[in-house]
Order: structure tokens, then sequence, then C-alpha cells
């Protein structure tokens, strides 16, 4: 029988029960995951187990074998992934949404077969090349340059900080177009590079040491190789649209590594405070408790409604360059509360939280990456601010409430914060209240995505709770914005300031 028969045949809840069941056998029998995940790089054999299972036929088309490129189905993987490892989640994020998605979408129709041949059949991997040492959040800048000769492109650069150095077997490689004057096209150009083609190996220059996300290889890439014209991604319009499309679409799939992450945190706080017993009392039995596991409850609800939001509008099919507010709003809140749900359950856990092999400590330093690659969160909030505040400027209104309920992204939520929201927003403020505001406006379209799962349905007791979650952090964050503080760091600080002296 064929892959693709055999796929058409398997429905998503038994594909992904046998993913699951796949996981549980890598990482409790063929070996302990609470070991090898202090140390780098997956076992072979664990990720032998479950790369057999054909974890990345959700994102290959069904005329090349695969289950269609659903979002749904590719968030579920995410999730069934994330609850067991969140670096695993993050190696399928990286060749779902930065590889695979942009291939099916982009690359000439003469290439794909073999390269998503390769992905069901010999176990491929593929990763995204942007990030340079000197140009890190700085895309545009990037010093990576193409030159045609004849039916090939010779690329040349150095770019770092790529999940799944030395790992990938195929490579989105940017660059910018050289000319002969020596400048650089201000548009970025794609290229799909196959390390197992001559003249396209990438050398390794440097392995990174990084903290966490242990089984993922990070490092330094210098790059010289030549790949033949039909491997370039055709965007529609323009490279930087396609980037922005890719990027954004992305950031819709972090909630899917988000909900088995926050699900397990969850699960864990759950089983910890309910037994453990403190003076004859479980730990839930106190409210500041009850406080804590219901903020990680909360982070689930949204972690859920964000999932729903993203399964019916991120398709390749939906062209996301435009999206920049609820893609940010996505991708920074989601991780905000999986480091907070991290940190939370490691409080609970006690002095056996700050185990190493603790779920709970180990996903603080998993998940504290999450805050910083593609975009560090400070950036996007800010990101948020000034795309919102262009927007009111452009309607002619400066009160937050009232753009918020008439805008396409919060309009079914904006009345249930409008005591908190009710005042005029500034257009020449500091950077600091531009990211409280950031953070404000994230937490309203998220709130939107809340209602309307509820509105389908979903459990009312979480939606309710999740809502009034939200409204009291954003009551926090709208004490923080209308805060007047100018307080700067003093770089020569040493001078009469030594507590020994004033004793």
């Amino acid at each position: 029988m064929s892959i693709a028969v055999l796929n058409e045949q398997v429905s998503l809840t038994s594909f992904l029960n046998s993913l699951k069941q796949t996981f549980k056998s890598a990482f409790y029998e063929i070996d302990n995951i609470e070991e090898f995940v202090q140390k780098r790089g997956f076992p072979d054999l664990v990720l032998k187990k479950i790369m057999a299972a054909n974890p990345f036929s959700v994102a290959i088309p069904t005329v090349y074998g695969g289950r269609g490129v659903k979002v749904k189905e590719c968030l579920g993987v995410l999730d069934a992934a994330s609850y067991e490892s969140l670096p695993l989640s993050l190696a399928f994020g990286i060749n779902i949404g930065l590889f695979l998605e942009p291939v099916a979408k982009y690359a000439d129709e003469s290439i794909k077969k073999d390269i998503f041949h390769r992905f069901m059949t010999q176990q491929n991997m593929g990763g995204l090349m942007i990030t340079e040492p000197d140009h890190g959040s700085d895309a545009l800048n990037m010093r990576t340059s193409n030159v045609k000769k004849g039916s090939n492109y010779h690329i040349q650069g150095t770019k770092h900080w790529q999940g799944l150095t030395g790992m990938a077997d195929y490579w989105l490689m940017t660059s910018r177009q050289k000319f002969k004057n020596g400048d650089l096209a201000r548009d970025i150009d794609f290229f799909i590079c196959d390390e197992q083609q001559p003249n396209q190996s990438i050398q390794v220059a440097e392995y990174y040491n990084n903290i966490g996300l242990y089984p993922i290889p990070y490092g330094k890439n210098i790059i010289d190789i030549h790949v033949p014209e039909q491997f370039k991604l055709k965007p529609e319009t323009t490279g930087l649209k396609l980037m922005m499309d890719l990027l954004h679409r992305s950031r819709f799939q972090f909630p899917g590594m988000g909900m088995g992450f926050i699900r397990r945190m969850l699960d864990e706080a759950i089983d910890q405070t309910t037994s453990r017993f403190v003076g004859g009392k479980s730990l839930m039995s106190l409210d500041q408790v009850k406080h804590q596991v219901s903020r990680i409850q909360s982070a689930f609800t949204v972690s859920s409604a964000m999932c729903s939001r993203s399964a019916g509008f991120s398709g390749i099919e939906n062209n996301l360059a435009d999206s920049a507010v609820e893609a940010n709003s996505m991708k920074a809140y989601i991780t905000d509360l999986m480091q907070e749900s991290a940190q939370t359950l490691t409080q609970l856990n006690g002095a056996n939280g700050y185990k190493t092999e603790s779920v709970g400590s180990r996903g603080i330093m998993d998940s504290k990456p999450f805050q910083i690659f593609e975009g560090s969160n400070e950036m996007l909030y800010t990101q948020i601010s000034e795309m919102v505040i262009k927007l009111m400027g452009r309607h002619k209104i400066s009160n937050l409430s009232d753009f918020l309920k008439n805008y396409h992204l919060t309009e079914n939520i904006a009345d249930y914060f409008k005591s908190l929201l009710d005042f005029k927003v500034d257009i020449n403020l500091q950077q600091r209240k531009i990211v409280d505001l950031g953070k404000i406006i994230s937490r309203v379209v998220s709130a939107n995505h809340v209602a309307v799962l509820g509105a389908r349905g979903f459990r009312s007791d979480l939606i309710n709770d999740g809502l009034e979650t939200i409204k009291h952090e954003i009551s926090m964050l709208v004490s923080s914005y209308k805060f007047k503080t100018k307080i700067s760091p003093i770089e020569e600080y040493k001078d009469k300031s030594s507590w020994l002296a004033f004793c």
C-alpha cells in the first residue's frame, strides 16, 4: 500500500495517538528522557524511532504522499511532542514552519517531489538560515550575498544560531543580491540548499554551548555554496513579503508548541499540589497555591484559543505578510505564558523542582529561548504598539478602548476591558511604555480568541477563568503603563556606593 493511500485511511486522532505512543516508547522504554535531556543531541535510536512514525507527513501535500499541510494537524503534532519534550517540538516546528511549509508554497514544482520524498522515506530534516553574527534581529541588513553565474547562484556569508546546525539535510538560505559595484539589493532572496549535493555543503565553524534545548545543536555556519537557479523560491511579490509571510506563519504555530508544554506543566502542578500534604492539608487547599495553579490553567485556555484561531486562519493558502499584530501577539504572549508556567511549577515542587531531571526546571531553561528567538518579545511588543498607534492615527482615534471595540482583532471582547482601557494613548511614548502598551494589546487580542473559542462551545468555566486572569494581568500592565518614571542606569555608580563605608 502506498504512503499516500495509507495516510488517507488514518484519521488525525489515530495518527496522533500512534505518535504519542511512539514518543512514550522512545522516551521511556528505548531510553530515559530524564537522563538524555542533560546531554547534547537526541540519542540515535530515539530519533530514529520517532522519525520512522513520519511526523512531518502533516506538512507535506497529499500529492507527494503527505497528509495535506493542514494547520490543525501540524499544531496537533507540535502539541503532542511538546507534552513530552519541548526541544523535540521545536525541532518539529523548525522543519514544519520554517522549511516544509515555505517549500510547499513557494518552491518550483520541478524540485518538490524529490524533497518531499526524502522527508517521507529517508527521515530528512530542514531548517532556515536568516540570523547573522552582526545582524541578529536586523535581518534587512544581512550581509550574506548571492551572485548569479550561469544557471547557478554563488552564495557567501556567515550565519549563526540556526536550530539543527550540522544536523539538517536541507536549508532555506537567505541572502541579498550582490551588484557589480559591491552593493547589496534591499530585497531578500530565498534558496533551498541541499547538503547532500556537491558545492552545497555548509561548514560548521563552531557549535554553541547553549544552556537549554540541549538536544538541538546550534552554531556558527560559513556559507560558500553554489545553488541551481530552480532551487530559488518564487515570491508572490517580493522576497521581503515572502519572509514576513513565512515568519508570521511560524509565529502562528508557537501556540502548538506551547499547548502541550503548558498542559504538561498544568498536569504536573495539579498532581503535585493534590498529592503533597503539609500539616495534614494538601497544598491545593492553600489560597495562594490555588491562584498559582489557576494561572497555569488560564494559560492552557489561552493556548487552546490561539491554536483554534491559528488552525482556521494561518494555512499556506493565505498570505500572512500583513498579519503582524496578531502573529506578534501570539508569539510573544504564549512564550511569556510558557516561561511563567514553568517557573510556577518549579516553585510548587519545592526542593525537588531544583533537580536537573525536574520537568519544571528543565522547562524554565528550554522555554526561555522562545521569548528571544524569531524576534525578542520586547521587540515584538514594540512593533505591536507602533502598528496600532499608526492605525489609531489613521482613524483619528486617540482613546484605546474606542479603537479596540472597532478593531477586527478585538471587537468581540473590547467592552469587557472598557473600564481598564478607557484612556488616551500618547503618540510620544517612552519605549518602556510602548512595550507595556504592546503587552496590553496582545492580551486583549488573545482574550478575543478566548471569547470566540467560548462561543464555539469550549467549557465555560475555563473560558471565564481565563478571561478573568487576563483582565487581572491587564490591570497590572495598565498600572505600569500609567506609572511615570524615567529611571535610567547610573553607569559610574561606584563612587559613594559601598555599604561598608556607612556602617
